[in-house]
């Protein structure tokens, strides 16, 4: 079914103090908000369900913070901010509007902090969060005093930062309608692939987002000269100079001339004008290679030059969930990983072959998630884990959606074995059974990767038998 894209409301006044209240704003993307409006002089307040370290930092900044949802919580309130993951049947959210108090959802006041700075917005299917992350890190060594929101904790502490006002990086969702309302000064399309077709109905209908926004921006834009869904726009686009792009392609404005794994990520080897400049990340996998030069494509754009934004890259330490190590099983290296399409599942599984740990082969234990996804694109999953030498599917994860009858991650298992007759797929209904599927086949020298975007997270652990 194609819903509506999300309409703009309009902005709210943000030049003069208000009382903002967030629902949930221990999570990265909310907490971001509350942090950024903390600097702008504005008294925030919030709930959310446990405390945390991220909570009694906010505390520490100013935040008044209740554990659990009350009503009463949202009195006094000029606005209410909730996202996606809220139900509007939350208590805080139905006193609100009982009491005449506005609300906005995220994507809301999001526009409303992009209208009050120059913001850049970092969109696309896959790699928001890491190039988000290294947006940010390359724009802060180039001293252009970033502030940014970034949906995921980035390793080393050096996650959202707060700046001094006159740049925002921001990564802008396309999946609940976020970047249908943002006012961006700049803007990165990553890639375009199909997702979320029970917002946007259609390919199409996504190709026509990432359009719309481009549209809407009148500063810089960064688009994938490699991305098939994206030909369209690098070909409309043609030689305008506002434009840049990135990828092995022979005219990109950041051209990737070579890689290879190292012992801890990957060399990288780009062409900027003529002139050649080498990176060594601390990242795995050519997807991350790709999010690199996006990064590099918009900050080059800013002023940052491109020396600088190599050596903060350099730096970098990757996004929580982004192929994080996590410690082994007898003998074996367990890696966390938040892909859950089938080209995020394929690029992270090559990126396990060049691990140097991998001696021996590659479990790959994946979580569907979200029954509309599965139940429209279930074979799609067919091709992606032909890299692994034995694949564990698990039931599929909700992530708050309604269940459909006989939708199960079974559907992914029956479409590996259609187009594979002869792989090594498990079906594990049960976490009990993931964990057994994995324990009686790993061997030393092995790699074992969990993926989705659900609790899979805890995999790892559940493996290894660490109480949670």
């Amino acid at each position: 079914m194609n819903v509506s894209r999300r309409i703009a409301e309009p902005l709210l006044a943000l030049e003069v103090p208000l009382r903002c209240h967030i629902v949930g704003i221990g999570g990265p993307g909310m907490s971001a908000i509350a942090r950024l409006l903390v600097e702008m002089g504005h008294a925030v307040t919030g709930s959310d369900l446990h405390e945390s370290e991220v909570i009694d930092e906010l505390r520490q900044r100013g935040a008044e913070i209740s554990i659990g949802h009350r009503g009463s919580v949202v009195h006094g309130a000029d606005v209410v901010t909730y996202s996606t993951a809220i139900p509007s049947t939350n208590v805080e959210l139905v006193e609100a509007r009982r009491s005449g108090i506005e609300t906005r959802h995220r994507s809301g006041m999001l526009a409303s902090l992009c209208a009050a700075t120059n913001a850049v917005g970092i969109a696309g299917t896959h790699g928001k969060t890491t190039t988000t992350a290294l947006v940010t890190a390359m724009t802060t060594a180039g001293g252009l005093h970033p502030s940014s929101i970034i949906g995921a904790d980035v390793l080393g502490g050096n996650g959202n930062v707060h700046g001094d006002g006159s740049l925002l990086i921001i990564e802008a969702d396309e999946s609940d309608g976020t970047l249908d309302v943002l006012p961006l000064s700049s803007l990165v399309v990553t890639n375009i692939d199909i997702d979320h077709l029970d917002y946007f109905g259609s390919f199409e209908a996504i190709k026509e987002c990432f359009a719309d926004a481009i549209e809407r921006t009148h500063g810089v834009i960064v688009l994938n000269a490699d991305d098939a869904g994206s030909a369209e726009l690098v070909q409309a686009l043609g030689q305008n100079i506002r434009v840049a792009t990135f990828g092995w392609s022979e005219n990109s404005t950041v051209r990737i001339t070579s890689t290879a794994s190292h012992s801890e990520g990957t060399l990288v080897d780009v062409c900027v004008a003529d002139q050649t400049y080498r990176c060594a990340l601390n990242l795995r996998g050519e997807h991350n290679v790709m999010n690199f030069a996006a990064a590099l494509a918009l900050v080059i754009r800013l002023g940052v030059e491109p020396a600088v934004a190599c050596t903060a890259a350099s730096a970098f330490r990757g996004v929580a969930r982004r192929f994080t190590e996590r410690g082994d099983f007898c003998g074996s290296l367990l890696i966390d990983d938040y892909a859950h399409l089938p080209a995020e599942i394929s690029a992270t599984i090559d990126a396990v072959r060049s691990h140097p740990a991998l001696m021996g082969r590659v479990v790959a234990v994946f979580q569907p998630n979200r029954y509309h996804r599965i139940a429209t694109m279930a074979d799609s999953y067919a091709d992606c884990f032909v890299n692994a030498d034995r694949v564990v599917i698990t039931d599929v994860y909700a992530s708050g959606t309604q269940k459909i009858d006989g939708v199960t991650g079974e559907l992914v298992v029956d479409a590996i074995r259609r187009a594979h007759k002869d792989a090594d797929v498990v079906w594990a209904q049960s976490r009990a059974d993931t964990v057994a599927a994995v324990k009686s086949w790993i061997a030393p020298g092995d790699v074992c990767v969990s993926m989705g975007c659900g609790d899979i997270e805890s995999f790892p652990d559940d493996l290894r038998g660490v109480p949670t």
